[in-house]
C-alpha cells in the first residue's frame, strides 16, 4: 500500500469517526453537505477522494479543524 493510499484510508477513518462522534448518520451529513449518501459512503471508505471545498464544508459541519481530520496518529 502506498503512502498516499494509507493517508487516504486514515483520512476516511477520521471523517467517519468524527461523523459518528457528532451523532450524525450518513444520510444526515450528506444532506447537510448537499451530496448523496453514496458519495459520502465512498469518501468514508476511501473509494473516492474528497475535494478541498467539500473538505472545508465537512469540517464546518463536523465542528472539526482540517488538522484534526488529518491527524493520523492513533
Amino acid at each position: 500500500m502506498t503512502n498516499k493510499t494509507t493517508k487516504l484510508l486514515l483520512l476516511a477513518k477520521n471523517i467517519k469517526a468524527a461523523r459518528k462522534a457528532k451523532g450524525l448518520s450518513q444520510n444526515t451529513l450528506a444532506e447537510i453537505l448537499n451530496i448523496s449518501r453514496e458519495h459520502l459512503a465512498k469518501i468514508e471508505t476511501a473509494k473516492r477522494t474528497i475535494s478541498l471545498g467539500l473538505l472545508f464544508d465537512m469540517c464546518e459541519a463536523l465542528e472539526k479543524t482540517e488538522q484534526e481530520l488529518f491527524n493520523f496518529r492513533e
